[in-house]
């Protein structure tokens, strides 16, 4: 009698456990269109804020290689505006303090950085994670964040923190893994524009 109790047990557990999972299924199914859809409005989105007069993002991902090991390329975007060549745009990740950080990389065809944003990061609260907040500056007389000192440089400049670049305070290594995803993202960029009719000699 107790062996088909626990039999009788096992079985009712693994019938709710196989229902779960179908359950789970159907959920996931139901909402997987409606998070890639928030994705695609998320990155589209990030991309506007790089390219504001842009008015198209053609797909380029796969296009461009990184000249630095250490940082790899997830996604590429050719910016377009009025149907001529505005920019790319270099999603690019390399390690950081507390594990991968990712920015978007604005190139534009005068051979400058348009602008950047980071979009991922695990560093530290207060320290690192102040490479993306917009209320953290490197120049606060001139409302600078750290982020915005990319902006307008030049695809070929060093980048270097503590030399031609302001470092976030007490995040060295952040500042550091930042400037080494653009740096890549800017040589990568600069090379994909040369060839493919955009100027980069700003």
């Amino acid at each position: 009698m107790k062996l088909w109790n626990i039999a009788r047990l096992g079985l009712v557990l693994m019938l709710y456990a196989a229902a779960a999972c179908v359950g789970l299924s159907f959920v996931y199914t139901g909402t997987l269109s409606t998070i890639e859809e928030r994705s695609r409005a998320d990155l589209e989105a990030s991309l506007k804020e790089l390219f504001p007069s842009a008015d198209d993002f053609d797909d380029i991902t796969g296009t461009i290689t990184s000249p630095d090991s250490g940082i790899s390329f997830s996604s590429a975007f050719a910016a377009r505006e009025g149907g001529g060549l505005a920019g790319v745009i270099l999603e690019a990740s390399g390690g950081s303090y507390g594990g991968p950080v990712t920015v978007l990389v604005g190139a534009g065809v005068g051979g400058v950085i348009s602008r950047i944003k980071v979009m991922e990061h695990s560093d530290t609260p207060g320290l690192g994670a102040n490479a993306a907040s917009p209320s953290y500056y490197v120049d606060k007389a001139a409302g600078i964040t750290f982020y915005g000192q990319f902006s307008g440089r030049a695809l070929t400049d060093p980048l270097e923190p503590k030399n031609d670049l302001i470092a976030i305070t007490a995040a060295t290594i952040t500042s550091r893994a930042v400037a080494r995803v653009v740096r890549a993202s800017g040589a990568a960029a600069a090379e994909w524009l040369a060839a493919n009719g955009g100027k980069t000699d700003g």
